[in-house]
């Protein structure tokens, strides 16, 4: 088996276990729970649902591995920790320059991501806030810490943030050299927002009607830590932004826990 086989399968095994922890969510619960859904006829039984919505989800990993894979490293992004496994190297030399950003970014990002919360909540729809709050008990903590962080950060760092590198390298300095700064930054902040405008639908379902203010909440909160996790990928590792993805999870769960 070749290098980026193996790294495929590696990367891909990951990024599934988040997608599996999906089925610990109580769905019916939680579609019984939004108004945009509560009483209304699902168009499959729940368990043919959650196997649509497995697949799904796992074939868009599937396009966001084999990216990464084929791309990264020729503009320079990296798993070091996860690479150095499949060469049977050091993993924890790979890591550990990694380990403090990604501590000090998660930390950093979920304190953003409260801070945003506590600002905005004035602003947005008594609905929206009740709903967001009681949404939180749907959501298992495992659930958080392997979709959130890696399943999300193989999809839209691993996948997207590569693909937009290599897209701009090869159009604009024809595959020479080394990628410019400026188009990791530009990838950094076009898949920090696609990032952000990705948590709408679920908050679209949170109201009967979505504000211009719940918008705007939801997705410059959670474009803000894309940027945070997108330097991360860029400076560090895949590894680093994915410490980071789950240490915020861990953040802002705990503020939840300590403000019932």
């Amino acid at each position: 088996m070749s290098f980026r086989t193996r790294l495929f399968v590696i990367l891909w095994t990951a990024g599934l276990a988040g997608i599996l922890s999906f089925l610990l969510v109580d769905l019916s619960a939680l579609l019984a729970f939004l108004p945009e859904t509560s009483g209304a006829k699902t168009p499959f039984p729940l368990p043919v649902l959650k196997l649509l919505s497995t697949i799904q989800t796992a074939i868009l990993l599937s396009v966001a591995v084999f990216v990464g894979v084929a791309l990264a490293s020729r503009v320079g992004l990296l798993a070091p920790a996860t690479e150095a496994a499949v060469r049977g190297g050091n993993v924890g030399a790979a890591l550990k320059p990694q380990i403090v950003p990604g501590l000090v970014g998660g930390l950093l990002g979920g304190i953003a991501i409260i801070l945003s919360w506590v600002l905005w909540k004035p602003f947005l729809p008594p609905e929206f806030v009740t709903r967001a709050e009681q949404l939180n008990r749907f959501l298992p903590f495992l659930t958080r810490l392997l979709y959130g962080g890696i399943t999300e950060e193989l999809l839209l760092r691993w996948g997207v943030m590569t693909l937009l590198v290599w897209a701009a390298w090869r159009l604009l300095q024809k595959g020479q050299g080394k990628p410019r700064d400026s188009y990791f930054v530009g990838a950094i902040l076009l898949s920090s927002v696609i990032f952000g405008l990705g948590h709408l639908p679920i908050a679209s379902l949170l109201a009967s009607k979505i504000t211009v203010s719940s918008i705007f909440y939801v997705t410059v909160a959670n474009s803000t830590f894309g940027l945070i996790a997108g330097y991360l990928y860029w400076k560090k590792g895949l590894e680093s932004a994915i410490i980071a993805h789950m240490l915020a999870h861990v953040v802002i769960v705990t503020a939840i826990y300590l403000g019932t």
